[in-house]
């Protein structure tokens, strides 16, 4: 099993020397991956439905400090030597996909090719129009991007001509590093499993209970077997909470004392999935998230 840790990159306490000792310390006890969040801008009246909520509200307000993704894994990229780097997830609507592009080949190429990206649609109506993007069709333009990405990143002369979106031959360098940008698909929906298979390299799951994932893994290997692709060749991630005092939920978490998390971790490689990005909970804010990422890898990951 591989272990991710969202980086503190939004709430009160954000600055760039928390991100850094955040970021080293981590890669310092054995992380795989380093990750990040996406959201921009919204409005204080949010009809949309948060999908990771009970409720369907989303548990940010509108004025919480919240830092660029990409340009958060730059910076870190610049304090780190083997993390790898993530977005959880990035929503392609939200940026024009050329330019998106020229972001995460750089970077890669500034990384040595530690870039992993975690792609999705989005579900927040009011940011899209808050950013001047369009919300329909969203899944369609989402597919289209990434062939957009595949195009720029490996073709010498890339050109593009889509529904959507469409470029004649340009020049695009530096490419990235890595021969192939893992791409890891954010969704528990048909759509996202389908876009997985077509796409992807690993579906990336956030805050869902054990036994949909184990449904989720089920239908991707299905499509993957219709569609003519190695179901092996798609790998499963959960996001996560780290919560040692047990005040998340407790089906969508790491919970309880060291012993308890090795059962569940144990559960969850069982039913397929290698990755598990933890999004630590704990009283004391950053410092007090940071200690908890410590104990998880002195009590839980050197047991294994």
């Amino acid at each position: 099993m591989d272990y991710g840790v969202h980086l503190p990159h939004l709430g009160r306490a954000v600055d760039g020397a928390t991100l850094q000792r955040f970021a080293h310390r981590a890669e310092s006890i054995g992380y795989h991956s380093a990750w990040v969040s996406d959201h921009i801008a919204w409005p204080a009246a949010i009809e949309s439905k948060y999908p990771y909520s009970d409720d369907g509200t989303f548990p940010a307000p509108p004025g919480v400090p919240w830092l660029d993704p990409l340009g958060t894994l730059l910076y870190v990229a610049a304090c780190t030597e083997r993390i790898r780097l993530g977005t959880t997830v990035l929503i392609l609507g939200y940026r024009p996909p050329v330019q998106t592009a020229k972001l995460i080949a750089t970077l890669d190429h500034l990384s040595g090719g530690r870039t992993i990206l975690g792609v999705g649609v989005g579900w927040m109506r009011e940011e899209f129009e808050v950013l001047g993007m369009p919300f329909d069709h969203r899944g369609a333009r989402a597919d289209e991007q990434l062939q957009v990405f595949e195009a720029l990143f490996t073709q010498e002369q890339p050109s593009f001509e889509g529904r959507f979106y469409r470029f004649p031959p340009v020049g695009f360098q530096p490419r990235p590093v890595q021969a192939r940008v893992p791409v890891w698909v954010g969704g528990g929906t048909e759509a996202a499993f389908r876009r997985c298979v077509r796409f992807g390299d690993v579906l990336h799951v956030a805050f869902t209970p054990l036994e949909r994932i184990r449904e989720h893994i089920a239908r991707t290997v299905a499509l993957a077997e219709e569609a003519g692709r190695d179901p092996a060749s798609i790998g499963y991630s959960a996001r996560v909470y780290l919560d040692f005092d047990g005040t998340m939920d407790p089906a969508k978490s790491l919970s309880g004392p060291p012993a308890r998390m090795l059962e569940t971790i144990e559960q969850f490689r069982e039913a397929g999935v290698g990755h598990l990005l933890l999004d630590p909970v704990a009283r004391g804010g950053v410092e007090g998230r940071l200690e908890a990422v410590e104990r998880f890898a002195a009590e839980v990951m050197a047991a294994r």
